[in-house]
């Protein structure tokens, strides 16, 4: 049997991984993550992580085995939150989640739990591990969780074969009724938990005051834009080219360029970089036959677009750019060299439905061109590829 560091988050997911590991006769320890200090910022009664912290050593004590917690809050600052801020200040919409997995724990939490002698960390993430030998070498997939609405594989498109071959996802095989299931019956203090909605290991954050930490509040204007003239602007973009292949991955790529004299004003914000593409809330502007949503920001102008209704045509788009220093190949076996395609099924968000897509690599990057057009396609969230549920890689997107 094996030594197993599992990330006790305090939550019912992570206390079933471990609650599994000790059955199968493992060695088991629980390490909770504390990552941030300010609670000025987390709503209260939306699990802070003092209280996560507290859960965690109930379900250790239970579970009987040892359980320390381990401050990475100087990490987590420096690697996510002013990662953060930088990337809203510029005007992209960053992902932290993923940020999270990839810096901190399967990182700097497995730095440490390798330490402490462990032959493999645990987490409770809804996704599966599989291991083959592919043309002689060890290839460790990263498969998506049984539990459809649940999968969180888009979380960890970012890790490498070197933490997968040190990680575990023992409730990934299960349902999550069966897990509450599984954790009422053991008597777990998290078993009827709310599922956290927050930032990584932080808990629920009002963003907007979180990055008014950092990002002072400027007053701009909010510009409509409408359906015929966002349909211009992409003809516009058409214009423009030749007929090359290559180019034209630019132009399904290519994001649309407003100019406030586009549009009518129809009401002020507070800060372009506190927006983000499909947003709609936040907005505090009425009278409109149908809803409006943020279909493109420009933090330089300091001017938000909007345009009415989820159909609105300034929302879509058929593909995405991934420089090259941005790409990343869970599956380097399976990495495409300059000039190849390869047809995978896609997805730009969490719980997003995978979609048919088609990546390109090219001297710069990776084009990622979907079979249809995809709603609010934002640079900084990142984008993940499959194949048969088998996450072959991802990238930030440009």
């Amino acid at each position: 049997m094996a030594k197993v560091v599992v990330g006790l988050s305090g939550g019912v997911d992570s206390s079933v991984a471990a609650h599994l590991l000790k059955e199968q006769g493992h060695e088991v320890i629980g390490l909770f993550m504390k990552n941030w200090h300010d609670d000025t910022v987390t709503i209260s009664d939306e699990c802070p992580w003092l209280e996560d912290s507290n859960d965690a050593m109930l379900v250790a004590d239970k579970l009987g085995i040892p359980f320390q917690t381990v401050d990475l809050s100087e990490q987590y600052k420096e690697r996510i939150v002013d990662y953060m801020f930088d990337e809203y200040a510029s005007g992209r919409t960053p992902n932290p989640d993923v940020l999270c997995n990839r810096e901190i724990k399967f990182d700097v939490f497995l730095d440490i739990a390798l330490e402490l002698g462990a032959d493999y960390v645990a987490t409770g993430h809804y996704c599966q591990k599989k291991t083959t030998i592919e043309n002689g070498k060890e290839v460790h997939h990263l498969i998506g969780g049984a539990d459809a609405n649940k999968d969180q594989s888009y979380f960890l498109c970012q890790v490498s074969q070197k933490q997968l071959a040190k990680t575990l996802f023992p409730i990934g095989h299960l349902q999550k009724p069966e897990v509450r299931e599984i954790a009422a019956a053991q008597d777990l203090i998290t078993a009827g938990k709310k599922d956290s909605q927050g930032l990584c290991f932080i808990g629920k954050v009002r963003l907007p005051d979180f990055l008014q930490q950092k990002l002072q509040a400027k007053t701009g204007d909010i510009v409509e834009i409408d359906a015929q003239t966002s349909r211009d602007k992409m003809l516009e973009v058409d214009a423009t080219i030749d007929s090359s292949e290559v180019d034209e991955l630019v132009t399904l790529s290519r994001k649309r360029k407003y100019q406030p004299t586009d549009g009518e004003k129809v009401g002020v914000h507070q800060g372009a970089h506190y927006f983000t593409r499909g947003q709609r809330k936040g907005l505090a502007v009425g009278g409109t036959p149908e809803p409006l949503f943020v279909i493109e920001t420009d933090v330089n102008t300091n001017t938000i677009y909007v345009g009415q209704g989820k159909q609105h045509p300034g929302l879509y788009r058929r593909g995405l750019f991934v420089t090259a220093a941005e790409t990343h190949w869970i599956r380097e076996d399976l990495e495409i060299a300059v000039g190849e395609t390869l047809d995978v099924m896609a997805r730009i968000r969490y719980r997003q439905t995978l979609e048919p897509a088609t990546l390109h690599r090219t001297e710069e990057g990776l084009y990622v061109i979907f079979n249809n057009e995809q709603s609010a396609i934002s640079p900084g969230q990142f984008v993940a590829w499959y194949q048969d549920n088998d996450c072959l890689g991802s990238g930030v997107i440009a």
